[in-house]
C-alpha cells in the first residue's frame, strides 16, 4: 500500500517496477484520461501476451495485432471505470476478454462468409473465378485483410442488411463514404480471392 500511496501522489511518475495490480489501482483511483503513463505502461506489460494469444488462436498476424489494440482498450476502459475489483485478477480478466473477443470474431466471419458466398452468386463482378466453388479458408484469410472499418461496413450491408444511410449514420461517415469504403472492400477482397490470398 505504500507504493500505492507513491503513485497516487503523482499519476505522471511511478516505479516501473510496479506489480500490475498498482498500476489498475492508479488507473481506476484516477479522473478517466489522467493516468496515462500508469497505462501506456500497462498496455507494454500486456501487449506481447495479448499479441502471443492471437497468433496461437487467429493464426495472422494483421489479427493478433488488431486483437492486442483491441482487448487492451476494452480493458483499459473498464479499468478507468473502476470495473475491476480485485486488481490482483487483471492477467484473469485479459484472458477472459481475450477469449471473448476471438469467439465473437469467429461468429462474425462464419456470419460474412454466408453472406457473402450468398453474394458473390448474385453479382457478376465475381464471375471471372474459374470455378463456382468458394474456398472457405482462403475467403476467411481475405476477410481478415480488409481493415476494420471495410468489415463493418460489408457486416452491416450484407449481414444486417442496413440501409447506406443507417450505416453512414452509425459508424458517423458520410453516405458518399459508405458507398466508397464499401465498393473498395469488394474490389480487395475480389483482388484477393483471384491472386490467392493477397488482396495488395
Amino acid at each position: 500500500m505504500l507504493l500505492y500511496s507513491a503513485l497516487m501522489a503523482d499519476t505522471s511518475q511511478f516505479d516501473p517496477r510496479a506489480p500490475d495490480a498498482d498500476l489498475v489501482m492508479v488507473i481506476s483511483g484516477a479522473p478517466p484520461g489522467e493516468a496515462r503513463n500508469a497505462e501506456d505502461e500497462l498496455y507494454r506489460r500486456l501487449a506481447p501476451r495479448v499479441r502471443l494469444y492471437g497468433l496461437r488462436h487467429l493464426k495472422n498476424e494483421q489479427a493478433a495485432a488488431d486483437l492486442t489494440q483491441h482487448v487492451l482498450m476494452m480493458t483499459i476502459e473498464k479499468l478507468r471505470l473502476g470495473k475491476l475489483r480485485e486488481p490482483e485478477k487483471l492477467a484473469s480478466f485479459v484472458l477472459g476478454t481475450c477469449r471473448m473477443v476471438v469467439l465473437d470474431w469467429r461468429r462474425g466471419v462464419v456470419r460474412q462468409q454466408r453472406l457473402l458466398e450468398q453474394y458473390i452468386k448474385e453479382q457478376p463482378i465475381f464471375e471471372e473465378f474459374s470455378t463456382p466453388e468458394i474456398d472457405s479458408r482462403q475467403l476467411t484469410d481475405c476477410l481478415q485483410q480488409l481493415l476494420e472499418r471495410e468489415r463493418s461496413v460489408l457486416v452491416m450491408t450484407f449481414y444486417a442488411e442496413r440501409t447506406t444511410d443507417a450505416v453512414a449514420r452509425q459508424l458517423e461517415l458520410s453516405v458518399e463514404n459508405v458507398r466508397v469504403i464499401r465498393h473498395r472492400a469488394l474490389g480487395r477482397l475480389r483482388r484477393c480471392m483471384t491472386q490467392g490470398g493477397s488482396s495488395s
